[in-house]
């Protein structure tokens, strides 16, 4: 992907300054949730870095036709849908990772996957290089995000093409630190996923994810309130993101 850097490429000096752009971990399913599948869509939306289609737990268990509709009209509008996989912390068998994967490909025709709660210690690293190795060659080395939402073992970095370092709310976010080695790569490379951030603080959220050298983020003012996932939906500023991001925000 031209927003992507391969895996273990660090920042080229003198580069050219990388924009920040969007990305969507978890819609709800289309029929809830019509508006966030359709927005993409919108010519003056600039293309997700990737979105996460999660049918049910996974790729569920058979095609589902809405899901089938709303992935084709993101990849016409030029953004890469992720096969959501669970890793359990490093404890899901392979084997059902590995059939879930390919129900995604069968079916939607994913451009890669999306690994949630993805380990971060050094002791699950050569089991998730066996998993993460085993995708590339059923995608034909599709985009991996790996979703461990905290700074992992850097080792990790050589796994997949982004990782998500933060996940969480606004209050943690203002004050998270950024580990040394990240420096090393380029934002391209980097994923923050912050829920409960107030519009007002939207620019300075902005500013973090710079200075932390994140390439990609979901901000939103959804909480986790009534055990809701805050990514089902749009943000209640998301023309206001979508029209600071239009253009690129620079490094």
């Amino acid at each position: 992907m031209p927003h992507l850097t391969t895996p273990g490429t660090p920042a080229a000096t003198g580069a050219p300054a990388a924009r920040i752009g969007l990305a969507a971990p978890g819609w709800a399913h289309p029929m809830l949730a019509p508006r966030e599948w359709r927005e993409p869509a919108r010519a003056e939306v600039p293309p997700l870095h990737w979105a996460v289609l999660n049918v049910g737990r996974g790729p569920g268990a058979r095609p589902d036709p809405y899901c089938l509709a709303a992935a084709a009209r993101l990849r016409e509008a030029g953004t890469p849908v992720l096969g959501h996989l669970e890793l359990r912390q490093g404890f899901r068998p392979f084997a059902e990772l590995v059939a879930d994967a390919r129900r995604f490909l069968d079916w939607y025709g994913v451009s890669g996957f999306y690994l949630a709660r993805c380990p971060s210690d050094p002791a699950h690293l050569h089991e998730t290089r066996r998993t993460t190795r085993t995708l590339r060659a059923l995608s034909d080395g599709g985009l991996l995000v790996l979703g461990h939402g905290t700074h992992p073992y850097p080792g990790y970095a050589k796994l997949a093409d982004q990782l998500v370092t933060f996940e969480g709310g606004w209050p943690d976010y203002r004050w998270s630190q950024v580990a040394e080695w990240t420096a090393d790569h380029p934002p391209e490379r980097f994923c923050h996923l912050v829920h409960g951030v107030p519009g007002t603080h939207l620019e300075e959220a902005l500013r973090i994810a710079r200075w932390q050298g994140a390439g990609t983020v979901c901000f939103t003012d959804r909480g986790t309130g009534g055990g809701v996932s805050p990514w089902e939906s749009l943000p209640g500023y998301w023309d206001e993101i979508v029209s600071r991001l239009g253009t690129g925000v620079s490094e």
